[in-house]
């Protein structure tokens, strides 16, 4: 029941425990405490709602920079992935594999203030050796959610 819980909720956050108790043929006593349960061991971590920013007149920079870092004796990655992770403008950071060792995802105001953070503040620390930085230029699609307006399409087809 739990996954079943995990995945509605993934999908959308604000679905009500009624509803989640009728799709699972389940109390909703039983739904709340699994909910609830689930909340208490951090595997529910938050709820968050997923913004379409560019239609709310919202301008925002997000870059993807892959950062090439020498890890620490005893810690591995993440010791600079923390020292990373806090700062303001830095909204995720993931070990990955490849070329490069973690990818940071960063938001600004505009692409300078974005490359001013990677030059100034992220390029410097001890233990990056390279960086390379990649700009979002448009969001299709995130978290399952699909950003472009599909019109109807309203043509006739053709066979042959």
């Amino acid at each position: 029941m739990e996954q079943q819980i995990l995945s509605i909720l993934e999908r959308d956050a604000r679905t009500p425990v009624s509803k989640i108790a009728i799709m699972l043929d389940k109390s909703e006593d039983e739904v709340a405490r699994a909910i609830e349960e689930l909340q208490d061991k951090g595997i529910i971590r938050h709820y968050k709602a997923i913004i379409d920013w560019d239609k709310a007149g919202r301008e925002r920079v997000f870059a993807f920079i892959d950062v090439h870092v020498t890890p620490t004796r005893g810690v591995g990655y993440d010791e600079i992935a923390r020292r990373i992770y806090k700062y303001e403008e830095v909204h995720s950071v993931y070990l990955v594999s490849g070329e490069y060792d973690l990818r940071v995802v960063v938001e600004g105001k505009t692409m300078q203030e974005v490359a001013f953070f990677v030059a100034d503040r992220l390029a410097p620390l001890e233990g990056v050796l390279s960086t390379r930085t990649n700009f979002l230029l448009k969001k299709y699609k995130d978290s399952g959610d699909v950003f472009e307006d599909t019109a109807e399409d309203f043509r006739l087809s053709v066979s042959p």
